[in-house]
């Protein structure tokens, strides 16, 4: 390797790339100058993708990035490059994919991927030890093979690296024809195969480890079948009284390590909770049961108290580990909890998260979650225990947080908490999601271009298909909960910018990056929902949305196109599509636009008693807004009136509240 190379981490914003700013390592970031220094020494690629909150991204790191023996491997062989997935999503799921081609095994994080000098991966992996473990080599020693093979066997690589880019060509749908009818049979299918793999026990899908799948909940939700509702509402009580959510602070963790939803893996990310937000606001309002109004304020408090940054933006996540341990921040002695409680109140606590059984962590630790039933006289005994239990908590070390604010990630949690605030009637949790919105618009949105993240001031990296579509659908929300001008000129600013930017006007649907995006080995076109849902089928679902709302027939359009695109996919195997599914109900069936002028106090009624209905629109614009768009402008009035569409009909204003419920 050159000798003028060093580790270049240093002035990177992303606190994951910044963790390994000290490597002996000499990590360079994903850029021209990186790939073009590739390519002039013939060099191969080592590409470490990850995120600042992974556990085993930690455990790699000690081992072997910060370990001089390995790193005067790796310096010797290879352009390293360290990548944080969330900043560059394009390059993870390009990658990802090339993993699971290569190695017939799902990825995951760290990616560990070696790369030809123009990018294409010849071999890969997730997590290698230092020393040969696990099944798997030492590190240091399989780089030096992989830099043999690289040298030794390159016309098989060629050939391979050829047919990988054929691989990922193909993963890019070719839609359906132009005459094919849409239909519900994808929703019933997506409906019976959830049912299949329901744990009727414990909630969730399928068998440890267990992931919240918030897009298929929502769908189960949305179903006439009271049995399919009961399926995702039996998920977030079960979901809601174990350890995968947080019984002290609140806020739930990613994913749980067993089928019972009693241990996580700690790492909590504002993507999560944004939609469960959303989901248990709703769980409350079908069912009126205090348990998911409680996890849903608790979550709000908790990413109000410690993810809003003091300019409004939402951070990203906080870590597994403290002190080099997972969960330590998390977990407890019993001996601990009697000390810190009262009698009444410890007998209380102990019984009510079971800590008066076997330790459920790692065999000598508590976690807590739901174990014993509450009585009514108990409820403010256990709040005061919490309490204690919390402020001793804030004491200890705490967890890491990934402080840049992603475009992404801050949507969702608009959407779940504009959402939340309107189920509830909470106004300082809408003021949360303003002012979140407001950071975005203030920051991130630079001479009509989105980008996709910002730390410490700085904002850079052009966005992606997610960065709009959800930042579209979160206004559209945060519109119902209370019209602001401002809001609705910047969704019809991203709607144009999807359209003219990434849309494929051909096929239909829209690529993950835009027309004039750095050229990557792919540009995919995914329409499957992973931890976060598909942009295809948020933005088929919210340009829809706007178009019914604005009468925007090239909205309409493309949302149309988007799911013509994929309806091959979704009507033979429609797991996986709950974004796009959501857009296909309402293609079938729009929603009801509800459209309410006139005065300020009296609409705020209105809105209350129609509530927050996911399967229509209510828009009250109060007297005095000036200019909107002509399908809007409604007479103004001294009382409220409502003008409602439903489907492609529209009937007579009405001033009669009642009307709206027939």
């Amino acid at each position: 390797m050159s000798s003028e190379l060093a580790n270049r981490l240093s002035a990177e914003t992303s606190p994951y790339l910044l963790q390994h700013a000290d490597n002996p390592v000499h990590w360079q970031p994903w850029n021209e100058a990186s790939l073009a220094l590739a390519r002039q020494e013939d060099r191969p690629i080592l590409l470490s993708i990850g995120y600042s909150a992974c556990h085993w991204c930690h455990v790699m790191a000690h081992e072997s990035f910060e370990d001089a023996e390995v790193a005067e491997v790796m310096n010797r062989l290879f352009v390293n490059i360290k990548v944080d997935r969330e900043e560059r999503p394009d390059l993870d799921q390009i990658y990802q994919t090339a993993h699971q081609m290569l190695t017939q095994r799902s990825g995951g994080w760290p990616l560990t991927m070696f790369l030809a000098p123009d990018g294409t991966p010849f071999f890969g992996g997730t997590y290698f030890p230092k020393e040969p473990r696990y099944g798997l080599p030492g590190f240091a020693d399989l780089c030096e093979r992989v830099t043999e093979a690289f040298r030794n066997r390159r016309g098989d690589i060629e050939t391979q690296n050829a047919e990988l880019r054929r691989a990922l060509a193909s993963t890019v749908p070719t839609g359906a024809a132009a005459t094919t009818a849409f239909d519900a049979r994808p929703l019933a299918a997506a409906a019976e195969s959830l049912a299949r793999s329901f744990d009727r026990r414990h909630g969730g899908f399928g068998t440890a480890p267990k992931f919240p799948h918030p897009t298929d909940l929502a769908f189960l939700l949305r179903r006439p079948d009271p049995d399919l509702r009961q399926m995702a509402l039996t998920t977030l009580r079960r979901m809601s009284e174990g350890g995968i959510y947080d019984q002290i602070g609140g806020g739930f963790s990613r994913y749980s390590v067993d089928e019972r939803w009693e241990i996580p893996h700690f790492e909590k990310m504002l993507y999560d909770n944004g939609p469960l937000v959303w989901l248990c606001a709703d769980a409350w309002a079908q069912t009126g049961d205090p348990l998911y109004a409680r996890v849903t304020e608790e979550t709000v408090t908790w990413v109000m108290r410690e993810m809003q940054s003091a300019e409004g933006g939402y951070y990203s996540s906080l870590d597994a580990d403290s002190e080099g341990e997972e969960g330590k921040y998390y977990v407890w002695d019993r001996s601990e909890v009697e000390a810190l409680l009262t009698p009444q109140e410890s007998a209380l606590a102990l019984r009510r998260w079971g800590f008066d059984g076997p330790p459920n962590f790692e065999n000598r630790h508590w976690h807590a979650r739901i174990a014993g039933d509450l009585g009514d006289a108990e409820i403010p005994v256990l709040a005061v225990a919490r309490q204690k239990l919390f402020a001793a908590r804030e004491q200890r070390i705490r967890p890491g947080r990934d402080d840049k604010i992603l475009t992404s990630w801050n949507a969702l949690m608009i959407e779940g908490m504009a959402h939340a605030a309107r189920v509830f009637g909470r106004g300082e949790w809408l003021v949360s999601a303003q002012r979140a919105m407001d950071f975005v618009r203030r920051t991130l949105w630079q001479d009509k271009r989105l980008l996709a993240t910002a730390k410490d001031g700085r904002a850079h990296l052009d966005a992606y298909l997610d960065d709009h579509a959800f930042l579209l659908a979160a206004l559209l929300e945060l519109m119902q909960a209370e019209f602001r001008r401002d809001d609705l000129d910047f969704a019809v600013e991203l709607a144009d910018t999807l359209l003219t930017r990434f849309e494929d006007r051909e096929a239909g649907g829209f690529f993950f990056t835009a027309d004039d995006h750095e050229v990557l080995i792919h540009r995919p076109k995914s329409g499957h929902d992973n931890a976060t849902p598909a942009g295809n089928g948020i933005a088929a679902f919210a340009m829809q949305r706007l178009g019914h709302l604005l009468g925007e027939p090239r909205y309409l359009t493309a949302a149309e196109k988007t799911l013509r695109l994929f309806w091959p996919q979704i009507s033979q195997a429609p797991s996986g599509f709950g974004s796009l599914l959501r857009a296909l109900e309402e293609a079938l069936t729009p929603p009801d636009i509800i459209i309410l002028r006139g005065p300020d106090g009296e609409m705020a009624e209105w809105r209350r008693r129609l509530g927050a209905d996911p399967r229509r629109m209510v828009l009250g614009l109060p007297n005095g807004i000036a200019g909107l768009p002509a399908v809007l402008a409604k007479p103004e009035s001294d009382h409220v009136n409502a003008w409602v569409c439903r489907g492609v009909t529209c009937l007579e204003a009405t001033a009669d509240l009642k009307s709206l419920f027939n």
